[in-house]
């Protein structure tokens, strides 16, 4: 299996997509001015303490207080507040090492012993904010690596339990209690596996370099504010998901080509010939075959194989989805062959869509009734492998006597939403619209404004590919090169995908989108 990454870099989001044999298997969508994400470290302050819940409300500077409990204070939270005494203080910041570690917090402790209004705490987003609610939160700070996650105001090493090789799990045990400073913990990842000393060095390092710099802002600043922030998600996702299977990783984006380049140098040498800078002239989703891949997995309805098909609802409690085996074949002699047919797919799929579509929480899941339990429990099994790739924690139930299976999954974002249907841009869903032969004079009058009043000489003009067809129809008289010999030669049409029927967008060179000015009355 060969995997490929996508990244999407334009004015107001990034947009990254991961391709197993080319197809659509992960998709992340990060604002540019996104703030609050899983890993970022804040300098919060404690508005409320909630005895009866075992814990409190933090300003971080979101408009909802985040929730912190009692048990996420972790082992490290004495030490921290030593920290915090010593900025309070006015004195220099000393390194972590010479910090002493405190005595772990009682797990049967009271919030109200240790925190108290107004305070200051040092905490880490661990689930960002979903629906109505506030960011979760956590004291016990961590800063992930490729191969290691560093634990400040601790003194262990620990190790992935899923390398198994004992003589494996003993040298980078060793290694790395050899190599890490006082005061700081290291949990080895299984990505370690293998790996050189002089590598696991340099990267230790720089996560030390990293704490080191993050916590000698800590005098200039005032609180909520943040403090570390986690590497942009398209780093974050090379980090978690980078292995030699990586065919290519596509971006275009001549600052995002650099920053990626670098840190795949960083953490697989010799490898970084696989980023490659993407200049088409269509859009990369569109080039790279994602654009449509979005639009027919991310509807109420997923097709999967031969007319069966998922339905994939989201209610306040849970996400619920039927397997439904279309217009499969129904006779009672081959009945249970084709549910258990159309169940192995629909749970391959399952799985995929759980991964692509990020769905958290408790998802229950209608298969299509079968009545030998052998099958039974071959579907289970079946759906319990296909789960091993899925780095979100997650936990599966055989099926019920009803054909329900239970699944719960890991939520630390919201579940990725993308509408499929368009809303017609002219009409705006009342069913009644311009002549849409007036769409090529809106367009040109448009352009005009832009050359002459705005004194714009490059303009890409975005539409749907259907219109882009008209547009460019015919050679020497196309309304596209009518518009280069009346109005300028910088301007240039581009089908887009992404884009509904009627609608349009003008970009500069370097993807930017163009908006008209409006006159002052």
């Amino acid at each position: 299996m060969t995997s490929d990454l996508i990244v999407d870099v334009s004015a107001k989001q990034i947009s990254m997509a991961v391709l197993e044999d080319q197809k659509l298997v992960e998709l992340q969508r990060e604002r540019r001015d996104l703030a609050f994400a899983v890993g970022d470290i804040y300098l919060g302050k404690v508005k409320k303490v909630m005895p009866g819940l075992n814990a409190a409300f933090v300003d971080v500077g979101y408009k909802k207080d985040a929730f912190l409990h009692y048990l996420d204070l972790g082992p490290t939270f004495g030490s921290q507040q030593r920290l915090l005494d010593i900025v309070a203080s006015g004195k220099p910041i000393p390194s972590a090492t010479k910090i002493p570690i405190s005595a772990e917090l009682p797990k049967e402790g009271k919030i109200a012993d240790y925190i108290k209004q107004g305070q200051l705490v040092l905490v880490q987003v661990v689930k960002e904010p979903i629906s109505t609610k506030g960011p979760r939160l956590s004291a016990e700070l961590s800063l992930a690596g490729r191969n290691m996650v560093l634990v400040p105001f601790s003194d262990k090493v620990s190790v992935s339990s899923k390398i198994q090789s004992i003589e494996e799990r003993t040298r980078l045990k060793q290694l790395m209690l050899s190599i890490k400073p006082k005061n700081f913990s290291v949990i080895v990842r299984t990505s370690a596996e293998g790996k050189k000393a002089s590598e696991l060095d340099q990267e230790l390092r720089r996560l030390v370099r990293r704490w080191e710099e993050s916590i000698q802002k800590l005098p200039k600043i005032k609180a909520p504010r943040i403090v570390y922030e986690e590497a942009s998600r398209a780093l974050g996702l090379l980090r978690d998901t980078f292995n030699p299977s990586f065919q290519s990783i596509h971006v275009n984006d001549a600052d995002f080509y650099e920053d990626i380049k670098e840190y795949v140098a960083s953490i697989a040498p010799g490898r970084e010939e696989i980023v490659q800078r993407y200049t088409g002239k269509l859009p990369i989703f569109d080039e790279k075959g994602v654009t449509k891949q979005i639009k027919s997995l991310f509807g109420r309805t997923v097709t999967y194989k031969k007319g069966a098909y998922l339905v994939i609802e989201q209610t306040e409690a849970m996400h619920v989805i039927d397997v439904n085996s279309g217009n499969r074949s129904r006779k009672s002699a081959e009945q249970e062959e084709t549910a258990v047919d159309v169940n192995m797919s629909a749970a391959e799929e399952l799985a995929r869509q759980l991964r692509l579509r990020d769905l958290g929480g408790i998802i229950v899941v209608d298969f299509i009734d079968m009545h030998d339990p052998k099958n039974r429990e071959l579907l289970y099994k079946h759906m319990v492998k296909l789960m091993e790739g899925d780095r979100a924690r997650h936990n599966i139930l055989p099926l019920s006597k009803f054909g329900l299976m239970q699944i719960t999954r890991q939520r630390v974002r919201p579940a990725m939403q993308i509408t499929t249907e368009e809303t017609c841009p002219s009409c705006m869903g009342t069913g009644k619209m311009k002549s849409s032969v007036l769409l090529t004079d809106q367009i040109e009058e448009k352009l005009r404004e832009l050359v002459q009043q705005q004194s714009v000489s490059y303009i890409n003009v975005h539409v749907h590919p259907y219109v882009a067809a008209y547009l460019n129809k015919g050679l020497l008289f196309s309304i596209a090169r009518q518009w280069k010999l009346k109005i300028a030669k910088g301007i240039r049409v581009t089908p887009n995908q992404s884009l509904a029927f009627l609608d349009y967008k003008f970009l500069d060179k370097e993807g930017n989108e163009i908006e008209l000015l409006e006159e002052d009355n």
